[in-house]
């Protein structure tokens, strides 16, 4: 009996247990959009980084929806082709932030690094999203287990979208 309490209180409390499909005022919140190959990093209500990023070189390859962060990683290890974290062939680089997209568990698709810095920007990936180096290490030390990230192809900018999903205040202000 014991167990099974503590499960349900492990699941209730975990940091990567789904509590919504929008995101808190205030909680960290990814949005990525395919449409122009950026992305932005929304935290205490505003957006506080944009990045240029690369996307799956089919439309369909990188999944839309909403999804969480359920991995990370330092110096991830490339399964596809056995290249050991660290390595500079690693087309991972060296930071992996794994999200749920697909009924993955986090090591499918992700937000990472690359070895090939000109390849930002273009549609090439196998279906995760790709940053500058500098970019994603600086994100990986933001985001916590349990971030929501949004994958769109629209036009909508990108505080529309914050504003639709409840990641800013909706709120005008007065000057």
């Amino acid at each position: 009996m014991n167990v099974i309490f503590s499960l349900l209180l492990l699941s209730v409390f975990s940091p990567i247990w789904p509590l919504g499909t929008n995101p808190v005022l205030g909680d960290p919140f990814i949005i990525i959009n395919k449409e122009n190959n950026k992305a932005v990093f929304i935290n205490e209500g505003k957006i506080q980084s944009e990045f240029h990023i690369s996307t799956g070189k089919e439309p369909e390859l990188t999944p839309e929806g909403k999804f969480t962060v359920v991995v990370k990683a330092k110096n991830p290890y490339y399964r596809r082709k056995d290249i050991q974290g660290g390595d500079p062939e690693n087309p991972l680089g060296t930071r992996w932030i794994g999200f749920d997209a697909r009924e993955t568990d986090g090591r499918i698709y992700g937000l990472h690094g690359t070895n090939n810095e000109r390849s930002i920007g273009k549609y090439v990936t196998e279906g995760c999203v790709r940053f500058h180096s500098e970019a994603i290490e600086w994100l990986y030390d933001q985001v916590p287990l349990g971030t929501r990230v949004l994958v769109v192809k629209t036009t909508k900018s990108f505080e529309e979208l914050a504003r639709q999903e409840g990641a800013i205040s909706t709120e005008i202000l007065s000057p």
